[in-house]
């Protein structure tokens, strides 16, 4: 699957950019077929950034979320600045 069809859009919260600012992760809306290791590939091509680990959620309204921790040398506030989130 290509990168662009995993990840669909970053999500842009209160809830986000506190784990943005505090957890250096960042939330990404993605395919509900996709699983954390085509996430995390995905991310790191997109990005060209080192990711810690994945974890993803399915909400209530169907959509599945992947919270994505950003290693310690990649700040998630400058890949958010990069997609325009800030």
């Amino acid at each position: 699957m290509d990168a662009y069809n995993i990840i669909k859009y970053p999500l842009s919260t209160e809830k986000s950019i506190r784990l943005m600012e505090s957890e250096n992760k960042l939330i990404f809306v993605v395919n509900n077929k996709s699983t954390k290791r085509e996430i995390k590939e995905a991310v790191q091509e997109m990005f060209k950034v080192k990711i810690d680990r994945v974890n993803t959620f399915v909400s209530v309204s169907g959509e599945k979320r992947a919270y994505v921790k950003f290693s310690s040398k990649n700040p998630a506030i400058d890949i958010a600045t990069q997609l325009g989130l800030i």
